[in-house]
């Protein structure tokens, strides 16, 4: 297994070109008098259904189903990040656990493409109709690394390189306080999901585990 740590320069070149969007994204959002994401609200004023996009005028509606898109997408890739908690828990004590981690890494890929296309989706339709709207930065800045996250989860089985993994688990976490910057609440409670998923895993463990002792230290001493 190759140990070369080039495969780190396409991950690099991403963060950049993500550094470089944000930065424009602060440099351009400050001439409309905003310097932070906005709960988005649509025609009526009511907050829009995905949570993503002000929603202005005739095309509000629709603007919403694509908003809701985006929404999807970031749970999706909650879910599909979620796998990183039961990745050495397959001979956990407990049963659920071992359970629900064989059903995450069944799903782990499609959970992944299915954000990809989702974003895909939401963004392109963003990128033509409100072009100009400064959180077009972000967005843009979030899909270069979810491109990159993409591309290096599917080369992960192609490239035998030791580090794939590590460029692939390290975009995950890098593209979070971009989503937070794009998406807001949204993504703040994708990541909250993420979070607690984790306290149940090991909510779950303790007993399971401080059982598996007890058994273990009777059958010892009997």
């Amino acid at each position: 297994m190759s140990k070369s740590k080039k495969v780190w320069i396409p991950a690099f070149i991403a963060l950049i070109v993500a550094a470089v969007l944000v930065l424009c994204y602060y440099i351009y959002a400050p001439s409309k008098g905003e310097l932070h994401p906005r709960f988005p609200k649509g025609g009526d004023g009511t907050v829009s259904p995905g949570g993503l996009r002000p929603d202005r005028g005739e095309d509000s509606a629709v603007s919403g189903y694509f908003s809701t898109f985006g929404t999807i997408a970031l749970f999706a890739g909650a879910a599909s990040f979620s796998w990183l908690w039961f990745k050495k828990k397959r001979k956990s004590a407990s049963r659920l656990v071992r359970q629900a981690g064989k059903l995450l890494y069944s799903l782990h890929n499609l959970l992944g493409w299915t954000t990809f296309i989702l974003i895909v989706v939401h963004g392109s339709y963003f990128v033509v109709t409100k072009i100009y709207d400064e959180h077009v930065y972000t967005g843009l800045a979030g899909f270069a690394i979810l491109l990159a996250l993409t591309g290096y989860g599917y080369f992960i089985t192609k490239i035998r390189n030791k580090w794939m993994r590590s460029v692939h688990r390290t975009l995950g976490l890098l593209w979070l306080p971009v989503l937070w910057l794009h998406a807001g609440g949204s993504a703040v409670l994708a990541s909250a999901a993420t979070l607690a998923v984790g306290g149940i895993v090991y909510l779950l463990e303790k007993p399971a585990n401080r059982t598996k002792q007890t058994v273990q230290d009777n059958s010892n001493q009997s």
